[in-house]
């Protein structure tokens, strides 16, 4: 059943987008949905949907998270967060408009309710582990992190311990093993794996786990060699209930076996004495399948409330068994923590209650009061139903992906985090874990699959997910790839998706109690329109081939097409608004004075449009005879006049580095940094380029567009000297968009102008595309290369409109549709100026409107 909707779905989707008539495919979408979820029902019904509580999905959906619908957005993140509803933020800021919340550390009237507000989360949170208030105790904390660094400090480490932990562990915890080597402990990662049998007879979950120790880490070897670990010491092991990267979830047989057995576990290892204690992250787990803690009675279980139900962020809890709790060695008091002290000599009593004892400060009383209308919403639903519910979504999507082929047979989807075992795993959880892979079995880059998803409206996360031992582990990274990675440039959260052809991250999607199957359906749609490759598609991938598609040139004669240039527009400060021209000289740079100014915030940064859209509304202004750049914006009264040769301020040049080039900078006194600062809203300074440095050539050749011409003088452009923009070309972009609106895709409809693509230059003539096949060209009398295509970015969707920005998805996500090569959407060529046979600057070397252009194709 799954394989034939699989089937049926992807070949239809797939072909979508390659040719005119297979756009219809995508107007057959809602008819597919339907049929689609009838299908879906008839294996899921039973779970999908709370068909048992108050509200079913679909009226969940619409009455509490019109949000989602309004904007269009499908979100897939929930293992980074998860949403709240508009019901429970209604009742938070109802109680806190209704309510006086004094600080529970005070003994008034309000002040006594609200302690009295909070035991009864704390009470909350146990129930939601099924723990005793007798065995455990709620400590409440900034976060998940918070409360596994309150672990690590305070836990009673000897040279004689150990930190065991699994692969597939947060950051957050790997951080616990600093303050165990420092303290001269051993620790160790661990792979665990299903033991052999002997015979046919039943086995325990105990004895069916086997242990596989990574390398042993210790910090004073001296004290390795001399010394066993002897069987006083206090050990710790942590493990996830669900892995961030995977979804896979851990039996919490675990922490019984850990706990009672750890000498048969770690039989032969010398580690294996002492007493052994067990920690949970059960940060991401708890939001659909929290543990039964009386039954799997863990030391320690750390919480993240806003991975549960969406609100309250900077809250945490560590639900601490209550004898764990008093080996734990605090050193720092506070106010809150201590029943007395005095202030000039030694001496402090703290108090006895455990909460009270490790709860620095006055806790976050406002969140914690909010905590009650998050857990009613659950319990409403149930966790049990919220967990079928979840995983009935995700399984469909697996089986969808696991399935789907290139038309050559090859696996588009590579999923990670499946395991045999029912001893050591539970079923997955509702996360699931990918890379994709092009028919020629080369992969798919994580960041562009972000990209091309955030252009469908789709939310999800990439990269390694702070999650390093799971990542290398279901990668197959050795620590050789990693060191080779990270010596090549990658770090956490950066665009360096495939280093020596291998993924160094992978793309996960995970459902939240509010998800539905359209957007499961939404996701695998996605994967199959932008990631699956047809036979059909070889006719037109290539943007050799990418001519007007769908739309035939009307009477254009090809054999002797004639271009010429009709605009040429110079953009003085990098990101800010440009100004049309009829003539302009070039210089070695290009474009005489073209991006010799930025602005850079006091942090450092460098400003543009992506991150301060605003920048497009300051429009700018050069006249050459004079000598002076004028600037005006909505946001200043008074127009800026800046004279080249004597506005710099009066301290010396400073060096810039930018693109892995370096600048040579001159910068501006403070009044043009107040009118700058003022024109985009935050401190910022202006820099005009003097000089530029080059520091490297990278790799040329591989795709077009994808280097950065460094063997040139540069201003501070992105890849170039120049970019020019075919009209034919935006002419074709914009019947595209127009056919998305008919087809009831896009909505309002969008046309776009060249200066959305701010070009410096702007040609007509020709067909549509021809100039992604010019090496060089020829204006009047002047020399152009002809770099490759120009690799474009969300910042084309920001439409400036009557002194506002607005942002879309458009025209970025239509031209990913036809524009794509390798991970690059290309509009437009990036050019540089030949000038090696000029010398100095006369009339010969302007560039005027109505030139003819010469290209050349070889």
């Amino acid at each position: 059943m799954i394989r034939s909707l699989s089937t049926l779905s992807c070949v239809s989707l797939a072909l979508s987008g390659f040719s005119c008539k297979n756009r219809h495919a995508q107007s057959n979408m809602t008819s597919n949905m339907d049929s689609d979820k009838e299908e879906f029902l008839r294996e899921f019904g039973d779970d999908y949907g709370y068909p048992n509580a108050p509200k079913n999905i679909d009226e969940i959906r619409a009455t509490e998270f019109k949000r989602l619908d309004h904007d269009g957005l499908v979100y897939l993140d929930h293992a980074g967060t998860t949403l709240y509803s508009e019901t429970q933020m209604e009742a938070i800021f109802k109680g806190l408009t209704t309510s006086v919340f004094g600080n529970p550390h005070s003994q008034s009237d309000s002040s006594l309710a609200t302690a009295e507000i909070i035991r009864e989360a704390r009470q909350q949170v146990l129930d939601f582990c099924n723990a005793s208030a007798r065995d455990y105790k709620c400590i409440f904390t900034s976060g998940a992190t918070a409360a596994l660094k309150l672990v690590g400090e305070a836990f009673p480490w000897s040279s004689q311990s150990t930190f065991m932990y699994t692969m597939e562990n947060h950051n957050s915890v790997l951080g616990i093993r600093e303050y165990a080597l420092s303290k001269g402990a051993t620790s160790f990662a661990i792979d665990i794996e299903e033991a052999a049998h002997d015979g046919g007879g039943c086995k325990s979950p105990v004895s069916s786990i086997k242990v596989l120790q990574r390398p042993t880490l210790r910090r004073n070897e001296a004290t390795l060699l001399e010394e066993e670990p002897s069987g006083n010491a206090y050990n710790l092991f942590a493990f996830p209930s669900e892995c961030n990267f995977s979804g896979s979830r851990f039996s919490l047989h675990l922490v019984n076996t850990v706990k009672d057995d750890t000498a048969r576990v770690l039989e032969g290892s010398p580690y294996r004495k002492g007493r052994w204690m067990v920690l949970i992250d059960a940060a991401k787990g708890c939001a659909t399948k929290p543990p039964d803690l009386s039954k799997y009675q863990a030391d320690f279980v750390v919480i993240s409330f806003y991975k549960i139900f969406g609100y309250p962020t900077g809250l945490g809890a560590l639900v601490v068994r209550t004898e764990a709790a008093k080996l734990l060695k605090k050193s720092y008091f506070s106010g809150g923590t201590v029943a007395a002290s005095i202030a000039d000599i030694d001496f402090v009593k703290r108090r006895e209650g455990i909460e009270e004892f490790f709860e620095d400060g006055t806790i976050s009383f406002l969140s914690i009061a909010s905590l009650h209308h998050g857990f009613k919403i659950l319990n409403t639903l149930s966790m049990s139903a919220i967990s079928r519910h979840t995983a009935s979504l995700a399984t469909y999507a697996r089986k969808i992906l696991s399935t789907l082929r290139h038309g050559n047979g090859g696996y588009v989807c590579t999923l990670y985090g499946r395991h045999e075992s029912e001893v050591l795993y539970d079923e997955l959880g509702p996360i699931i874990s990918f890379n994709l892979k092009r028919p020629d079995g080369s992969w798919f880059g994580y960041r562009e699959v972000e990209k091309l998803a955030s252009l469908s409206g789709i939310q999800l996360r990439t990269g390694c997910f702070c999650n390093p031992g799971a990542c290398a582990k279901y990668l197959g990274l050795s620590h050789l790839d990693l060191l080779s990675n990270i010596k090549a440039g990658h770090v956490c959260w950066d665009d360096h998706d495939i280093v020596n052809g291998k993924p160094t991250g992978a793309v996960r999607v995970s459902f939240g109690y509010m998800s539905t199957f359209e957007d499961a359906k939404k996701l695998v749609n996605f994967i199959v329109s932008s990631f699956a490759s047809w036979p059909t598609q070889a006719e037109c991938v290539y943007l050799s081939r990418a001519r007007s598609i769908c739309f035939p040139d009307e009477g254009l004669k090809r054999s002797t097409p004639k271009y010429f240039l009709r605009s040429v527009i110079v953009y003085p400060i990098k990101s800010c608004g440009g100004f049309r021209v009829d003539s302009w000289p070039l210089s070695s740079t290009g474009l005489l004075h073209d991006r010799e100014w930025l602005l850079k915030s006091l942090s450092g940064e460098i400003l543009t449009q992506k991150k301060v859209p605003e920048m497009c509304l300051i429009s700018t202004f050069i006249d050459l005879n004079l000598g002076i750049l004028f600037v005006e914006s909505p946001r200043c009264k008074v127009k800026l006049q800046i004279r080249f040769e004597t506005d710099f301020s009066t301290a010396g040049g400073d060096e810039l580095d930018l693109y892995s080039q370096r600048y040579e900078v001159r910068g501006y006194d403070n009044e043009v940094s107040i009118w700058f600062s003022n024109a985009v809203g935050r401190p910022c300074t202006l820099l005009r380029c003097s000089g530029s440095k080059n520091s490297f050539c990278p790799e040329r050749g591989k795709t077009k567009g994808m280097c950065r011409d460094v063997e040139t003088k540069l201003n501070f452009v992105n890849g170039a000297q120049l970019l020019l923009i075919s009209e034919e070309s935006v002419s074709d972009l914009n019947k595209r968009l127009s056919l998305n609106v008919q087809e009831g895709l896009e909505r309002p409809p969008i046309q776009v102008n060249p200066m959305r693509f701010r070009p410096n230059l702007v040609i007509s003539g020709g067909a549509p595309y021809a100039e992604d096949e010019w090496r060089s060209l020829k204006i009047g009398n002047q020399n152009f290369v002809a770099l490759g295509g120009c690799n474009r970015c969300q910042m084309i969707n920001l439409n400036h409109q009557e002194g506002e920005v607005r942002r879309s998805r458009e025209p970025l996500a239509t031209l990913a549709s036809y524009r794509r090569v390798k991970g690059t959407i290309l509009f437009g060529i990036l050019l540089r100026y030949d000038n090696s046979d000029e010398v100095g600057q006369d009339m010969d070397s302007w560039l005027q409107v109505g030139q003819e252009v010469h290209p050349k194709t070889d």
